[in-house]
């Protein structure tokens, strides 16, 4: 009998703690996705402030390499990171130009990363769900 109420307050535990740690996954990934952006942004705005104002190519190339004041290779500023960071909802570190600024919606690619739009120097999440952020 005791044995048997051990059992079912295990359970009443565990009913009460397992839903708790679903969703674990998706806040990890989230959380992740906003400081990837954020780095992003950060760091296109230090190349931006130490380049004159001139933003880096679509491809964001200039990011991860040494470049001169005209953006060259081979310069005294940079890398700004070791490589764009992942987009964690689907691995993919693939940079789009947006049409807009803001854009108004996600690529749809399977391989979406992150939608950039260079003459403004903004950078998105390519997922519907954090344009607006």
């Amino acid at each position: 009998m005791e044995l048997l109420i051990v059992i079912v307050i295990l359970a009443i535990l565990a009913a009460a703690i397992i839903p708790q740690f679903t969703d674990v996954s998706a806040d990890a990934k989230e959380s992740t996705a906003d400081l990837n952006v954020r780095i992003l942004r950060a760091q296109i705005e230090l190349y931006k402030a130490q380049h004159d104002g001139l933003t880096p190519s679509l491809t964001l190339a200039e990011l991860a390499k040494a470049t001169d004041a005209s953006g060259a290779d081979g310069g005294p500023f940079g890398p700004y990171v070791q490589r764009i960071p992942v987009n964690p909802f689907t691995n993919s570190a693939t940079v789009r130009q947006a049409a807009a600024n803001p854009p108004a919606a996600a690529s749809g690619a399977a391989d979406a990363g992150y939608l950039y739009h260079p003459a403004a120097g903004r950078i998105w999440l390519d997922k519907d769900d954090y344009l607006a952020k």
